[in-house]
């Protein structure tokens, strides 16, 4: 009878396990494989192609616009990955502290994230292109008088608070997550030895966090690394591709711009950044870890 039910369980998870790795290898494995064959080729995105063997590996390293667009993609993601990792912080320390109506103020941060990227994006667009500039010529404030979409210097800036605005919600739901971890009898003991503001927060209650802030950290830089929505939306890559970002670029020569094989070898050598950087991050955290 036990020998049963263990067979019954087994085929029921065979049937639930199957279609889904069927489902992921269909559609996430054999695109990355084909993606990497191509990228020994000259495939246009259709017709007839020849390999070329490194030849595209070797032309990344010298393309000024793809230099460009990794050095704005990074630049990008640190300054997101900061700023809505702060924000986060400050935001789910306030909301798991002792307030009224703070239910509703949970409901009310996690807005943005219901809202897709490119609705977002669309939002932002027409505040700094319109709503903004106008309060700006009538408050005379010079730099707020045109819109932030418009200069090089700006345009990032401007997609970075889109991008951190949006990321806020799921980062502060996972500090809240690790705050509601720590027991009280930890404040008490720090109370009675002093340890207050700044320190509480310091000695105490960040030492036991730190595998929460380490996932925000981790998965922030990996999802701003792939920035694609807000740069569609917001710039489509200007003003003077100065705000590509790679994601961006690889999408819009590779399917538009007969770059196909060339756009593969991008992705795939991005791919390996990305995760690179992760494990870079994922080692140095757990060191932290170790050391508090």
């Amino acid at each position: 009878m036990k020998e049963k039910k263990v067979n019954d369980k087994k085929r029921t998870f065979l049937l639930i396990t199957i279609p889904m790795v069927a489902l992921f290898f269909l559609f996430n494995t054999l695109p990355l494989i084909r993606g990497f064959i191509y990228s020994f080729t000259n495939f246009r995105g259709y017709g007839e192609y020849d390999w070329v063997g490194l030849r595209n590996y070797i032309d990344l390293f010298t393309d000024a616009r793809v230099g460009k667009s990794y050095l704005f993609t990074v630049k990008y993601a640190l300054a997101c990955t900061i700023l809505s990792n702060v924000i986060s912080l400050i935001l789910a320390l306030g909301l798991n502290s002792r307030i009224k109506g703070k239910s509703i103020l949970r409901g009310i941060y996690f807005i943005p994230n219901v809202l897709g990227s490119l609705v977002v994006g669309y939002i932002f667009g027409f505040f700094f292109t319109y709503i903004l500039p106008a309060v700006g010529q009538k408050l005379g404030i010079g730099f707020l008088s045109s819109s932030m979409l418009a200069g090089t210097g700006t345009a990032w800036i401007a997609i970075v608070i889109v991008g951190a605005w949006q990321a806020i919600a799921t980062n502060t739901i996972i500090f809240i997550s690790g705050l509601q971890t720590v027991p009280e009898d930890v404040y008490e003991a720090g109370a009675i030895d002093g340890a207050t503001g700044w320190q509480r927060f310091w000695k105490l209650t960040f030492p036991l966090i730190i595998p929460f802030f380490t996932i925000n950290m981790v998965l922030s830089m990996k999802n701003f690394l792939m920035v694609f929505d807000q740069i569609m939306a917001l710039t489509k890559g200007g003003p003077s591709q100065s705000t590509e970002s790679i994601s961006y670029l690889i999408y819009q020569n590779g399917m538009s711009g007969g770059q196909f094989g060339f756009q593969s070898a991008n992705a795939f050598v991005f791919f390996v950044v990305i995760v690179a950087i992760s494990v870079a991050q994922m080692r140095f955290m757990n060191k932290k870890e170790e050391q508090l």
